[in-house]
């Protein structure tokens, strides 16, 4: 086998830094942001022991599904269909589905972000920051261009929330302590974060970016996973800088605002010019998650048609006007919102089962060779995200009816 060349290898370094902080970039979103701070208000320093232990899920279920996509070079749908036919088009149902809910709530977040920056309306910065990630998929490389703007997203969220949890003084020797003996113990609080994370579409997204960025095979999966790693270290940085910022508050004998409680973190940190922070980390935690999850649900699409395929990016451009559309014309649909949720909760422990099951088929990995180590500590993540799934489905349906 001919040994890769510079270029070839620059670029497939580009593709694993860019899959890391399109997955990292996808999961930390409006969501995110609010449970950090909800969950540090309600726990105090033990937040930082769920948000270690929610690390750790994390990890394993992503070690469990970048390589199994990698080594087997298809896209997790496809995995699915051939570990039991079928179940490759109901995993695909799923994710596009609970992307295209949720990414109407991005929607409305990059607009709230907008209206706290610029003082404009909601809808009108919903309406510009749609545009803005349409742009992204015009260009001739689309998936460079993704990948660029997720790194520069990255980088700006990181930088501000970590100005702002040095502003807010922290409590740092009870966060460590908080880190390995807390007070405390919360396993919603724990499965809530995994799923805000890992859940859904978020799970597939790096993954499925190094199989369109060519890095497929056995030989590929240890920078797979390294790329995995990466995007786990970023997405848990911004929350562990944000869980910092928002204990400096609470500690400080603050209260954050029910309404917004990661808005209150920001302006009772560095007041009103916190405020406006809040709205630059707001819009670039909601524009690269409208990317994240229309880039995502479209590639568990391509393979129901070769149109699809083919046009791929034209596809994730009507995603994301659909979900801007729909956000104009009627609002973020809280209830429906609260259910497609409720099932987006299943998600990861159907598509985690899957690919522990594919781990071992010649037939789908190939030579590569899962460790029993990893796939244990994906059953046990698996379990627990089913467990809580099913407990939230149980818990909402009665709304619904």
């Amino acid at each position: 086998m001919t040994a890769p060349s510079g270029t070839q290898r620059r670029g497939i370094a580009s593709a694993l830094l860019g899959a890391a902080f399109l997955m990292a970039t996808s999961a930390v979103g409006p969501g995110f942001l609010t449970q950090t701070a909800v969950f540090t208000a309600e726990l105090g320093a033990s937040c930082a022991f769920v948000i270690l232990a929610s690390v750790i899920f994390d990890l394993a279920a992503q070690l469990n599904i970048w390589p199994v996509i990698v080594a087997s070079g298809e896209r997790a749908q496809d995995v699915a269909n051939r570990v039991l036919p079928g179940l490759g088009y109901f995993l695909a149902a799923l994710v596009a589905l609970g992307g295209l809910a949720f990414n109407i709530g991005n929607v409305a977040g990059a607009g709230l972000g907008m209206n706290v920056m610029f003082g404009i309306p909601v809808s009108t910065g919903a309406a510009i920051s749609a545009a803005i990630a349409i742009g992204i998929f015009l260009v001739k490389e689309a998936g460079r261009a993704m990948d660029r703007f997720a790194l520069a997203m990255g980088f700006v969220m990181i930088a501000l929330t970590a100005y702002v949890a040095v502003a807010s003084h922290p409590p740092l020797a009870e966060a460590a302590l908080r880190t390995v003996a807390p007070t405390r113990l919360d396993a919603f609080a724990i499965v809530t974060l995994v799923g805000g994370t890992v859940g859904g579409y978020i799970t597939f997204a790096g993954a499925h970016r190094l199989l369109d960025a060519g890095v497929t095979g056995a030989e590929s999966v240890r920078s797979a996973n390294g790329s995995a790693i990466t995007a786990i270290g970023v997405a848990s940085l911004m929350r562990v800088l944000l869980f910092l910022a928002a204990l400096g508050v609470v500690a400080a004998g603050l209260t954050l605002d029910p309404a917004n409680p990661p808005a209150s973190v920001f302006r009772h940190a560095t007041g009103n010019a916190g405020y406006r922070i809040f709205g630059v980390v707001m819009w670039a935690a909601a524009i690269t998650s409208v990317v994240g999850a229309a880039y995502t649900s479209i590639s568990f699409l391509r393979g129901l048609a070769r149109g699809i395929d083919q046009q791929w990016s034209r596809w994730v451009v009507a995603f994301i006007a659909i979900s801007a559309i729909v956000f104009l014309l009627v609002g973020r649909p809280v209830r429906i919102l609260v259910l497609v949720g409720a099932l987006n909760g299943l998600i990861l422990p159907l598509s985690l089962g899957v690919m522990l099951v594919a781990a071992y088929r010649s037939d789908i990995v190939g030579a590569y060779r899962h460790p029993r180590w990893l796939a244990v500590a994906g059953v046990l993540v698996a379990l627990a995200m089913l467990l809580l799934g099913v407990y939230t489905i149980v818990t909402q349906i009665p709304e619904f009816v």
